[in-house]
């Protein structure tokens, strides 16, 4: 039996029937909204790309529509409200999951077509108010078909969102108000129909483009953007007052509704940004941001119009509580403000403040992996070399990403022609933290491997001083078979780290045939490792991080600027490594990087290799040949990875690891 079939009474049209040509569609602007920046977004664009250098992510923090963030689809985008009805339309809007147009349009042709006789949650409650009572039954029947085919499977979640996006911005255009739902006008015939239309989102978005629903301060303490714009409520006017009937359709929890307006509970919902309380919100919000620029939205009514139209942070405040944060600059425009016709408003101004970030220096981290040849202790030799602003930095041979992670730059691009590696950290990255954690522990007790920390060392019959290798062999072998299976997908690379964390040395290796090969080692999950994984996949939420599985030669540098830099750690011609067991690094591989490099450097753009010259007796005359016919920088490093001068070469090293630069 089809959903149709199973819902209430209606006279159905067939999806067939009304032509995709007849369709309407609708694009992010075409919603009535108090307070939404459409038209000031060539004021706003303008200030960025003024000011701002290097955005590469944008967080919208209080962003209503989302006509702001609509402006910056070309970067990685962050949306959060606290109105569900918001929410739900940015997942249409800017949600990189990828949906079916045409079952769209054949779904809003469909509803489009309905008659529906039998009365629902949404003509009991709002006939003849807000909607006609037809309108309403219609309304109400198609958000119950489309959670009943989201729940089904039929529908994923960003065409759930897409449908319920195309239902409110209906809805809202033939809704019975002065644009916003406080109350409904009285004692007029109600002859508008609902005509849904399909959404048109932009082609292209960012995969790492996130949508949240949450307390917007709290939500701050765990994300991160090169902009972060704020528009938050100026005045005491609710805005789950002013859209509580969009907010109870999207939520579609059917509450109980009292009072002329027919309003749902909303206490929830309150924002403090709308009371005596919004200043001290202010500052703790600012204290919490986590960007390079914040872009603030705030107009100048202070005391000019009606009460509930005032501002309710002062100037002062503003300026106190930013200043603290960095450098402020005020931008200022023309603007007409809503005044509900009751106040004489006049020299209305809408002001952008626009703070530069003071930059605190993030902790360095290491990678959960224990890879040969990672950099993690010549960081503090490496990056101070590195630019002061990076717009673009990519790590042609990320490895363990040592380097990368710990780079300030407003894109980091971790390429590496490992595809069990780059997909172990696209799982990391889309999964997130608790994710991860929790399936880790799940694969540790399923196969019965230790955990040392939780029980110690005598629960298992093991000392420290031995390992816990002879506990885990058996079910490190029962992992290590289940795993070369191959069933792949995200919880296939979970496990992946499960065996390195238990596989000897902790090391990752796969044979000729694609297989895992290391026996059990003599560790375990305990806290140490479960904390550098944690501060890497916090890592991962903060910052805009793209994985690549190419050959270095593929990697597409054509977007680059002279603010990028590409930084190369490849597998070193005189050394040995389990990644190049098999001579897949070579001569001719080592001429071709120096190509890469040379191309790099005659369009300015800036490049930094890791190698080493010679080692044990060995030179690389490949390395020593191209540096005597370039004018690039060599600096040598200090080997033993102590804290020495690293600015000469300790000749009475065996190794002389380098650093070469083009700038």
């Amino acid at each position: 039996m089809s959903v149709a079939e199973r819902a209430i009474s209606y006279e159905p049209a067939m999806l067939e029937e009304k032509s995709e040509f007849a369709l309407k569609t609708t694009r992010i602007n075409n919603r009535r909204y108090l307070g939404n920046k459409y038209k000031l977004l060539s004021f706003i664009k303008s200030v960025v790309a003024e000011s701002c250098e290097g955005v590469n992510s944008v967080a919208d923090i209080f962003a209503g529509t989302g006509a702001v963030a609509s402006a910056f689809t070309d970067k990685r985008l962050i949306t959060n409200d606290n109105l569900y009805s918001n929410y739900i339309c940015h997942l249409a809007w800017f949600s990189p999951q990828s949906y079916s147009r045409e079952k769209i349009k054949r779904l809003v042709a469909y509803y489009n077509g309905l008659c529906v006789t039998g009365d629902n949650y949404m003509s009991d409650n709002f006939a003849d108010t807000f909607f006609s009572r037809a309108d309403c039954r219609k309304i109400g029947f198609i958000r119950e078909d489309v959670e009943t085919r989201f729940a089904l499977g039929e529908i994923n979640e960003r065409e759930r969102a897409l449908l319920i996006t195309s239902l409110l911005y209906a809805s809202d255009k033939i809704a019975n108000t002065c644009g916003h739902y406080d109350a409904f006008r009285q004692g007029v015939k109600i002859d508008r129909c609902l005509e849904l239309s399909v959404p048109l989102p932009a082609d292209s978005l960012n995969s790492g483009n996130r949508c949240y629903n949450e307390d917007t301060n709290e939500l701050i303490k765990r994300v991160s953007a090169d902009l972060v714009y704020i528009d938050p409520p100026y005045n005491s006017r609710q805005y789950c007052d002013a859209y509580h009937l969009l907010e109870n359709i999207a939520r579609w929890e059917k509450p109980k509704v009292s009072g002329v307006a027919r309003k749902m509970d909303r206490t929830n919902l309150k924002s403090d940004y709308c009371t005596n309380k919004a200043a001290a919100a202010f500052e703790d919000l600012i204290a919490n941001v986590s960007a390079r620029y914040i872009l603030l939205s705030y107009n100048n009514m202070a005391q000019k119009g009606n009460g509930r139209s005032n501002a309710k942070i002062s100037d002062a405040d503003i300026m106190r509580i930013l200043s603290a944060k960095g450098e402020v600059k005020v931008f200022t425009r023309d603007y007409k403000p809503f005044s509900a016709g009751k106040s004489d408003i006049y020299e209305h101004a809408e002001r952008l403040f626009f703070c530069i970030c003071k930059q605190k220096e993030r902790p360095i981290i290491q990678s959960p992996l224990n890879y040969t040849g990672g950099k993690f202790k010549l960081l503090n030799q490496i990056l101070p070399y590195f630019p002061d602003r990076i717009d673009t930095f990519i790590d042609l041979f990320c490895g363990g990403c040592n380097v990368g992670v710990n780079v300030n730059a407003g894109r980091v691009i971790f390429n590496d022609n490992s595809p069990h590696l780059l997909c172990l950290y696209n799982a990391f990255k889309n999964l997130g933290k608790s994710t991860v954690l929790q399936m880790i522990e799940d694969f540790i007790a399923q196969y019965g491997l230790s955990r040392s920390t939780k029980n110690g060392y005598d629960f298992y019959g093991c000392e420290s001083s031995a390992g816990l290798g002879d506990f885990n062999r058996k079910p490190f072998l029962r992992l290590r078979e289940d795993f070369n299976k191959k069933n792949v997908d995200y919880k296939y690379y979970i496990m992946l780290y499960v065996l390195i964390v238990y596989a000897f040395n902790n090391q990752i290796r796969f044979n000729a045939k694609g297989k895992f090969n290391l026996p059990v080692g003599k560790r375990d999950f305990n806290d140490k490792m479960k904390s550098k994984l944690c501060a890497f996949l916090d890592r991962l939420s903060e910052g805009n991080y793209i994985f690549s599985c190419l050959d270095f030669r593929e990697v597409d540098t054509a977007a680059l600027t002279e603010n990028s830099l590409v930084y190369c750690d490849p597998p070193y011609l005189i050394a040995c490594a389990t990644y190049n067991e098999r001579n897949s690094w070579n001569e001719r591989c080592e001429h071709s990087l120096y190509a890469v490099l040379d191309a790099l450097d005659t369009r300015n753009i800036k490049f930094a290799l890791s190698n080493v010259v010679s080692s044990k007796g060995k030179t690389n005359t490949i390395l020593a040949k191209w540096l005597s016919q370039r004018n690039y920088r060599t600096i040598h490093l200090n080997y033993s990875y102590s804290n020495s001068n690293y600015h000469t070469k300790d000749k009475t090293q065996s190794t002389d690891e380098v650093l070469i630069v083009n700038y």
